[in-house]
């Protein structure tokens, strides 16, 4: 049975609107569907006042269109215009740091490395730290960190990955990596490695199905024993795959880890850069660097035609980083093969290395890679020198 849009739509009238007051469709809350090899794409438009609230009308319409005949799967995803939201005013830039007041004549004391600065304890062995972060949860932030952190790879560099989403962690999904780590004389913990990652994840030390029901104190330690007490180095750079939100876990990992800056994940949607802009705001406020905006699910090619779909919108992180004076990294499609790959642990850069969205990696981390070295050049030219007479 092939799958059509009339079908599609007539399912859809099944699903109540807000307050049961009518349908999604006949309010007119249904984007364009698109339909590609059994799979349905469409968004849901919905008050962003009211967006949390929204989610379980979301789960139903993807839930009763999976339920159609042929139907392979469905990607919705809530969307907003924007009206407010908090969005209106740019996100006042860091401040430029402030000269030191003259020193007297004194002895010269070692020079701490970089990832010192701020009164941030470096780990050994890692040179610098990335943090991949989303304002909200669905944008695909942990299939951005993982091929970013093989992207770093592909470009020369000694990677490793920490996840540290403690009541999700995908990152041995994502890489296929079984087991429980090693120790080192019984105290340090050996990374588990694949694709030329080390990666460490609370999914290696829990079963997958134990629900991790741990307040703030709890995985603030389990974080911090993850960054410390594993063997890490030597490497180049450590990508940090953030749980998604603003909440306190993400705010003390800010706080207390040497990051050389954040990379922020977000979709074109209106409501998906609202939350952006939160972490964006968070990071500004720690005094974290801001590496640049990835869009994700940017666009959708139709595997037949070729043509071009903006399904979820498109160009918003876009003209957000601009506007907001933020580096804009790159765009990533909606491509059903780079959450395939993802999900069965073959993530695209490293299973189909010359491939499109492969490339579009290589080069987001490229870029994110060389923001880490202007910022390393920035943070050096702002310490001043001691001149002796």
């Amino acid at each position: 049975m092939s799958v059509t849009k009339e079908i599609v739509v007539e399912r859809l009238k099944t699903v109540n609107g807000p307050d049961f007051t009518g349908n999604i469709v006949d309010l007119g809350m249904v984007s364009e569907i698109f339909i590609a090899d059994g799979k349905v794409f469409f968004s849901i438009t919905v008050p962003a006042a009211r967006a949390q609230e929204m989610e379980p009308l979301r789960a139903a319409a993807e839930r009763v269109v999976k339920a159609i005949p042929g139907v392979a799967g469905a990607i919705v995803a809530l969307t907003a215009e924007k009206k407010g939201g908090g969005m209106e005013a740019p996100v006042p830039p860091r401040p430029a740091p402030r000269p030191a007041p003259p020193a007297a004549p004194q002895r010269p004391a070692p020079q701490a490395p970089a990832s010192h600065s701020h009164g941030k304890r470096g780990v050994p062995g890692i040179e610098a730290i990335i943090a991949v972060a989303s304002g909200k949860g669905g944008v695909g932030k942990s299939t951005t960190a993982v091929n970013l952190a093989l992207g770093l790879a592909a470009n020369g560099l000694k990677v490793g990955v920490l996840d540290a989403d403690i009541y999700g962690p995908s990152m041995p999904r994502l890489l296929n990596i079984h087991g429980r780590p090693q120790t080192v004389d019984g105290k340090i913990l050996k990374p588990m490695e694949n694709y030329g990652l080390k990666v460490m994840s609370m999914g290696f030390l829990v079963d997958e199905e134990t629900p991790m029901i741990w307040r703030g104190p709890m995985v603030m330690s389990a974080l911090t024993q993850m960054l410390r007490e594993v063997e890490w180095g030597p490497l180049d750079v450590l990508v940090v795959d953030m749980p998604p939100g603003t909440g306190d876990a993400q705010l003390t990992m800010a706080q207390q880890v040497p990051l050389a800056g954040a990379v922020i994940v977000s979709t074109p949607q209106d409501l998906a850069l609202i939350d952006a802009r939160k972490g964006l705001n968070m990071f500004r406020k720690v005094d974290v660097p801001l590496l640049g905006i990835v869009e994700n699910m940017s666009y959708f090619l139709a595997p037949d035609t070729g043509k071009r779909y903006d399904i979820f919108g498109h160009g918003g992180a876009r003209r957000e980083a601009e506007r907001l004076g933020v580096i804009f990294l790159g765009e990533v499609p909606l491509e059903m093969g780079i959450r395939e790959s993802s999900d069965a642990g073959t993530p695209v850069v490293v299973s189909k290395p010359e491939s499109a969205e492969a490339k579009i990696y290589r080069d987001i981390a490229a870029k994110v890679w060389d923001r880490v070295n202007e910022e390393r050049g920035a943070a050096e030219a702002a310490v001043p020198s001691i001149v002796f007479e």
